[in-house]
């Protein structure tokens, strides 16, 4: 999936899928490295693990769709605790492209997909 605004274009990429030029700068957001990725082969710029789900949080969702709405209300909130590692993000968007890589095998339900819809619907917004 690809969202493009102004100077923003922000992709999703499975860990598993090989890295390509169009990719711009490669940030993984999970908390754990993908098993059985090297990191040569995963070529990340970036690995922003502050940004994952906490823990708890990625336990309790457990890649379930089911909690798919609720993870997001969850993941949001604390995203909107971690106000300096996501304007960190934020930045790299400025600058260009961006791939954001996750290791999930669902991907319509896992923590890059919530992230980037907040990072479209919550540009720059000091949300509570």
């Amino acid at each position: 999936m690809i969202l493009s605004e102004r100077t923003m274009t922000l992709k999703l990429k499975r860990a598993y899928e090989l890295a390509s030029k169009t990719d711009g700068l490669r940030v993984l957001v999970d908390r754990l490295w993908p098993r059985g990725v090297s990191k040569k082969t995963a070529r990340i710029d970036h690995w922003f693990r502050e940004i994952a789900p906490s823990a708890e949080l990625r336990k309790w969702f457990n890649h379930d769709p089911e909690k798919w709405a609720k993870f997001r209300q969850k993941y949001f909130r604390e995203l909107n605790a971690k106000r300096e590692v996501v304007d960190q993000l934020r930045e790299l968007l400025h600058r260009g492209t961006v791939t954001l890589v996750y290791g999930a095998k669902d991907e319509e339900h896992n923590d890059a997909v919530a992230l980037q819809e907040y990072l479209t619907s919550h540009r720059g917004e000091n949300r509570k």
